[in-house]
């Protein structure tokens, strides 16, 4: 029978969803230390596997999934495609849980109370300014019939209203050494590519360098004419995970 896997964590990559299922990443650190005579273990990532219906049940969003601790249930599989399996191993999950997190739960609470009482307190201000002007009324209405008899009728000269100028769309910064920008789309990638598996790690940290900087670390090396990919395949499964839809490039002749 398959080995059956638990895990915990958050997920360490955005959701990315398919016709009948989701899947994000994860990944667990190893043993602090390591029997003696052997070397230290490192994390391992994951990639999980979940059924919509199931994925629906728990609550989580794109963006809670980032932040909320999961327990996930389920058998690895080595079948998936590489760019839909970045992980090391695949978790085909039954059953995903969101565990409860005391600490959120009452830094929540708290922000409520405070969030609360801010609201009493904009609304007594409130109050207190509209009788302050109730009171200021009458007197400013006497003031402004004594300027009205004293001081003779001055004509205003209209004033233009001076028309901002149209802000430019700022262009989102591409890594160093890019020639031109192209559609994600437009890319094709040879069968050679797709038989590798880029190291996981190193993708890893491509994919905290975008959701730092927008952008990749380096372009894409591709033929001028055809677009097809000769070097960057990992930059490739990266800006693919991050539904990226333009991506930097150097030209093969370029280089």
């Amino acid at each position: 029978m398959p080995h059956k896997m638990t895990i915990t964590g958050s997920a360490t990559g955005p959701l990315r969803e398919y016709d009948r299922y989701v899947a994000f990443d994860m990944r667990e650190k190893g043993s602090p230390a390591a029997p003696k005579g052997l070397k230290k273990s490192t994390f391992i990532s994951y990639t999980v596997f979940v059924a919509k219906k199931a994925f629906n049940k728990t609550g989580l969003t794109k963006k809670s999934i980032m932040h909320e601790k999961i327990l996930v249930q389920g058998e690895p599989t080595l079948d998936i495609p590489i760019d839909e399996c970045p992980g090391e191993i695949g978790i085909i999950c039954f059953q995903i849980t969101v565990l409860p997190n005391k600490n959120n739960k009452e830094a929540n609470e708290s922000q409520d109370k405070k969030e609360a009482q801010q609201e009493v307190s904009k609304a007594q201000q409130e109050v207190a300014a509209t009788k302050q002007e109730e009171k200021q009324e009458p007197v400013a209405k006497e003031a402004k019939k004594d300027a009205e008899t004293v001081q003779p009728e001055v004509k205003e000269t209209p004033v233009q209203e001076k028309k901002a100028a149209p802000q430019k769309k700022q262009q989102p910064i591409q890594p160093k050494g890019t020639k031109d920008v192209v559609s994600f789309d437009d890319i094709v990638v040879p069968e050679a590519f797709l038989k590798t598996r880029p190291n996981p790690v190193k993708t890893e940290e491509v994919i905290e360098f975008v959701k730092r900087t927008g952008h990749l670390d380096k372009p894409l090396t591709i033929e001028k004419g055809s677009k097809v990919l000769k070097d960057g395949y990992r930059r490739y499964i990266v800006a693919k995970t991050m539904k990226m839809d333009k991506v930097p490039v150097v030209y093969d002749d370029q280089k």
